[in-house]
């Protein structure tokens, strides 16, 4: 079994119909930190960002950002 975490940031953005670029601009992030972080292929996160994200969206809960997902096909 494998873990990897995952940025929920399409299914947050859909939820509230919102694009990832008025993301970024209502966060104060760059957009292709924004991309990055919502396609997942960002190495490092950073809770400054996490924060903005959180405020931006109205999120009181890390864990609608941030999750951690199991590959059982994985060893």
């Amino acid at each position: 079994m494998s873990r990897h975490v995952t940025i929920n940031l399409k299914e947050l953005v859909a939820s509230r119909n919102i694009s990832l670029r008025e993301l970024a601009r209502l966060s104060d992030i760059e957009p292709s930190i924004i991309n990055k972080l919502a396609n997942n292929k960002h190495e490092r996160i950073s809770l400054r960002h996490i924060e903005r994200i959180a405020d931006a969206l109205e999120v009181d809960d890390i864990r609608n950002i941030i999750s951690i997902q199991t590959d059982k096909n994985k060893i």
